[in-house]
């Protein structure tokens, strides 16, 4: 118990005589406290702004699969073979199947065949796109239903050709304004069609939609089974190379399939999502690095500033240092409390800065996320979203400030106890 008390005694009595030495050189403590606190908070406003860039236009992506390839047909510029130029160049079911059985990387293939149709719910009525649809359009599309929402277009609906439609909610708001469209019938066209689903997610630009089966589209819209649209998704393609070896090897199946010259620009257009995706986390790995690095210089800054006030401090108590060897206080101790002096304006001015930063990033999300709410835009799109930071950046960084601190004070201070007393207090 007497040793314990001792050593109570001695941590108190140290932090006594530390904390006395920095309120008797407030200025110094200051100037040492407020680079520590500038690099932590600048480090993580760079981090939170590239966090907030990065998650803004990723989150563009989260609207349908981000290994989504959308295919459109066009017109021949090229002859080919005999065939002239400026042919149509409608797809088939021929050309899906191609893409399923030559294309391993593919998977959930789907027709998409589009009309303009005026749907009629009793006095109500609008124009409307109509998609004839695979069910797999539902995962690729990433369409919502609430629980209350019913479901998308099924298998058992291909095979029998049903007539049920899927419509968007911003639709059923329009020709259902007092009750749910669930389980009611629209008159598409002079079609009645059963409203089996009601998609809740919010589309970019166009729209609203309605949806049906591909087969029941083909039956009573395409009776030539010709349609210009196709989409799916790609598995395995990680590199720009990749998908753009893909891109050319899916040009070429629909060259052969539809006979145009693959190297005509004009026959079809492919939209690669996998490749878009790609190529912006390819960018963004640049702006982290870039980031990185300026936050790691920043970094630098700080611990040269603790380091050279740690310097000046301690050369300006070196008398004090010699008198206190004099009357015989040993070398560890005083080294000690040197290094804790060093340990607690790091810590304190560290963590001052962490809050302030961890504070401005999410008061800014906060913010963001308010006006977001009161004015929701209609596109969805973002460039700018949740800027903020890891935890685990944060008490890394800040340790490291910490770990720069001791070695700052440690250095000179090992210097100056290793000084004769005598020489230490001739020190002017």
């Amino acid at each position: 118990m007497g040793d314990l008390g001792a050593i109570n005694m001695f941590s108190i009595n140290t932090l006594q005589e530390i904390i006395a030495t920095l309120k008797h050189n407030k200025l110094r403590t200051v100037l040492t406290g407020l680079s520590v606190t500038w690099g932590i908070f600048i480090l993580i406003i760079l981090l939170g702004a590239g966090n907030g860039l990065k998650n803004g236009v990723t989150s563009n992506f989260g609207d349908r699969a981000s290994n989504m390839v959308e295919m459109w047909s066009g017109r021949s510029s090229l002859p080919f073979e005999g065939l002239k130029a400026d042919r149509s160049l409608p797809f088939s079911e021929k050309e899906i199947n191609a893409v399923s059985d030559e294309l391993p990387e593919t998977s959930e293939q789907t027709g998409v065949i589009e009309k303009q149709s005026v749907i009629t719910n009793k006095s109500e009525y609008g124009t409307y796109s109509l998609k004839g649809v695979n069910p797999t359009y539902c995962d690729i599309f990433k369409l919502k239903f609430d629980s209350d929402g019913g479901r998308f277009i099924n298998e058992l609906d291909l095979k029998s050709n049903n007539k049920v439609v899927v419509i968007d909610k911003k639709m059923e708001d329009v020709l259902f304004k007092t009750e749910s469209a669930l389980g009611k019938y629209l008159k598409v066209g002079g079609v009645m069609f059963k409203v089996v689903g009601i998609n809740s997610k919010k589309e970019r630009w166009g729209g609203p939609y309605a949806y049906i089966p591909f087969t029941t589209a083909q039956l009573i819209y395409n009776p030539d089974r010709k349609f210009n649209n196709m989409a799916f998704k790609v598995n395995g393609l990680e590199t720009t190379t990749e998908n753009e070896v893909f891109n050319d090897k899916l040009k070429g199946t629909m060259a052969k399939s539809l006979r145009f010259d693959p190297k005509d620009n004009q026959a079809i257009w492919i939209r690669n999502a996998q490749r878009e995706y790609v190529e912006t986390m390819k960018i963004f790995g640049g702006l982290t690095l870039f980031v990185s690095i300026i936050g790691i210089f920043t970094l630098i800054a700080g611990i040269v500033g603790v380091s050279n006030i740690m310097l000046v401090s301690v050369k300006e108590r070196t008398r004090e240092i010699g008198i206190r060897k004099a009357i015989g206080a040993p070398p560890a101790s005083i080294l000690r409390s040197i290094i804790i002096e060093s340990i607690l304006i790091t810590t304190i001015f560290g963590y001052i800065g962490m809050i302030l930063g961890v504070g401005l990033t999410e008061g800014i999300n906060f913010i963001m996320i308010q006006s977001a709410a009161q004015s929701p835009s209609e596109t969805g799109m973002s460039i700018f979203k949740n800027p903020t930071v890891e935890l685990s950046y944060i008490f890394i960084s800040t340790g490291i400030l910490i770990i720069s601190g001791v070695i700052a004070g440690y250095m000179p201070a090992r210097r100056a106890v290793k000084i004769k007393p005598i020489e230490a207090m001739r020190e002017e």
